[in-house]
């Protein structure tokens, strides 16, 4: 178990689709709201995103989720709702991240897909050259993990290649179990999306306030 002195980690809100969810997760005190652009039932155009996004002020990080875009497609979508950051779930190819770095100031997280709990092979070099390494469940056809949680005890004693970077842990984090994951992996950022959730794309205001509360009394530390 970790020390209870150590700041917890950032929260992430993501796939919103409405300014009321936005504005609760800044409420919240959420470092990162994310919006989607990578497919699926919570993906939207670039207006809908602005009009979500509307209210957000500058310390509060916004992140666009893309997957399948080209780097000028990811670079303009940035320029467009000023996001401060890109998450990659396609493409750790360091040639793919070298032409964004090119086109965009916006930082770049690229997310770890664990199929069984395993890193991927290339998961050194990904946090060597991103600023942020996403951890999020292989799900077959999907770009996303889908609210399914990752085996953190397993994974805990061998993420100490990642932390050369932003350590961003996604993957089925709901309030019952985030204080658990934050206690064995010790992330910098926990990323939510369905585990506040009433329905698909919309947030449960409830479920947003239990599992801030229960990020702010977990109990963690750096390994």
């Amino acid at each position: 178990m970790y020390s209870e002195s150590s700041v917890p980690p950032d929260i992430k809100f993501c796939g919103l689709t409405r300014a009321t969810d936005a504005e609760l997760a800044l409420e919240l005190g959420a470092a990162y709201v994310g919006i989607i652009f990578a497919g699926g039932p919570r993906k939207l155009s670039i207006d809908h995103a602005a009009t979500v996004l509307a209210r957000v002020p500058k310390r509060v990080k916004r992140v666009g989720v893309f997957g399948g875009q080209s780097p000028e497609e990811i670079a303009s979508a940035a320029s467009a709702i000023s996001l401060d950051v890109v998450q990659l779930h396609e493409s750790g190819d360091p040639s793919f991240v070298s032409a964004l770095r090119k086109l965009t100031s916006a930082d770049i997280w690229c997310v770890l897909r664990l199929s069984r709990g395993l890193l991927p092979e290339n998961s050194k070099a990904i946090a060597g050259m991103a600023d942020g390494a996403v951890l999020d469940a292989y799900v077959p056809g999907m770009l996303g993990g889908t609210g399914v949680p990752l085996p953190w005890q397993e994974l805990a004693g061998g993420l100490d290649a990642l932390r050369s970077t932003r350590l961003i842990l996604a993957g089925g984090l709901r309030p019952e179990n985030v204080a658990r994951a934050i206690s064995l992996v010790a992330p910098d950022v926990v990323d939510v999306s369905s585990g506040v959730e009433a329905d698909v794309g919309i947030k449960d205001p409830a479920k947003m306030r239990a599992f801030r509360d229960a990020v702010r009394h977990a109990s963690i530390s750096t390994p």
